[in-house]
């Protein structure tokens, strides 16, 4: 069976609820399908208009409470997915786009139906909230939305991929701040360790990202080049001279002592770790960029290649979002991070730790544009689905 493209929609009230991590783990570790492609958006009146018009031409059911029920989302749609006053913020929405073999229905099991909400056993059930009384809608929360099927998710897809550009991206003015507040912007990058296939390891993370009550303003699937990457780890490498200096001369020391038979004095080693410790930084910082592209930089016919491992990068707005952030994150090396922060629950040593935090404002504007986190990837993955729209 071929590969298909599908769908969700990650609601603005369950964005606002901190819900988002939640949900992503449930998509990744529960659904056989595989995260492609994420773009935050501020959706415009005509947006919603259009995509609401595309789940009505999909609606084939005659049945009066499944008319019913989209008529609600309809109304739903309209009441929270763009502000009814110019002078509001706009409320946020996630698009994530899936590829795999029978994906789409693949997402209408892990996300549950609409209105038969079970506790627990699906995303609906543990995030939504469907009640009616003698006939009656009295509280409606979806918590995400989907395709209906394979005719109807190209219809509503590429009304998302029409607006991309103009309604997504990295999002500007759409949180409300009290007087004398001055937001910070700060990038998290989820690493491929933690993006392995059905593991909620990345979903986890982002959950416990937002006990820092920051908030989510753009989101990107990125593949890394060599050179992206060397350029966006490039203000370590130096450091890594000196820093992995006492590891090294240990490493000398221990291997000298077990080859040879008599003693020797301690600026013998000092000397040699002199020598070496550029060749160490080299190999280490090597290491790190194969890791995160997937691509062995010391082979020329890699470079210039996307790469082949997957990262999903955030960014995160709020007041001091870099410490916040970095305070969760924990220390690069999971054996010194503190408990209940990110990597000392999901490293496993100072490569695979889980994810990246910028350590300053600065960096965080400069790793953004090494990524390009605001690029549109949705409308280019949808035409190569559906043709040129």
């Amino acid at each position: 069976m071929a590969k298909e493209l599908a769908y969700v929609l990650i609601n603005p009230y369950t964005i606002r609820k901190s819900r988002t991590g939640g949900v992503i783990n449930r998509l990744l570790s529960w659904g056989n399908v595989s995260l492609t492609a994420a773009r935050m958006f501020a959706p415009s009146k005509e947006l919603v208009k259009e995509y609401a018009e595309a789940l009505s031409s999909s609606f084939k059911s005659s049945d009066k409470k499944e008319k019913k029920v989209l008529e609600e989302i309809k109304k739903y749609l309209f009441t929270n997915y763009f502000s009814q006053k110019e002078s509001n913020y706009k409320p946020r929405v996630m698009l994530l786009l899936f590829e795999g073999e029978n994906a789409i229905e693949e997402l209408k099991r892990v996300v549950g139906h609409i209105t038969r909400v079970s506790q627990g056993e699906t995303i609906r059930g543990t995030y939504g909230d469907y009640i009616e009384e003698e006939g009656e809608i009295k509280y409606f929360e979806p918590a995400v939305l989907i395709g209906t099927d394979r005719k109807g998710t190209e219809k509503e897809i590429k009304v998302w991929a029409k607006y991309s550009q103009s309604d997504g991206g990295l999002l500007k003015k759409v949180i409300h701040y009290p007087p004398g507040i001055k937001p910070q912007r700060t990038l998290v990058i989820i690493k491929p360790d933690s993006l392995q296939e059905l593991s909620s390891q990345a979903g986890n993370i982002i959950d416990r990202f937002s006990q820092t009550g920051l908030f989510i303003v753009g989101v990107r699937v990125i593949y890394m080049k060599i050179e992206e990457a060397e350029e966006f780890y490039g203000p370590i490498k130096e450091k890594l001279v000196e820093k992995l200096k006492p590891e090294l001369s240990h490493q000398i020391h221990s291997c000298l002592q077990k080859s040879l038979d008599f003693k020797f004095p301690q600026n013998i080693i000092n000397k040699i770790t002199e020598e070496l410790k550029t060749y160490k930084a080299e190999h280490e910082f090597n290491k790190i960029i194969k890791f995160i592209t997937g691509r062995d930089p010391q082979k020329k016919e890699e470079r210039g290649k996307e790469g082949k491992e997957k990262c999903l990068a955030l960014v995160y707005e709020g007041e001091n979002a870099v410490r916040k952030i970095r305070r969760v994150l924990g220390e690069t090396n999971p054996l010194e991070a503190a408990p209940g922060t990110v990597r000392k629950d999901f490293g496993h040593d100072v490569i695979k730790n889980g994810a990246h935090a910028s350590d300053s404002p600065e960096a965080a504007e400069r790793e953004m544009k090494i990524i390009k986190v605001d690029k549109d990837d949705i409308k280019r993955i949808v035409e190569k689905y559906y043709g040129k729209i």
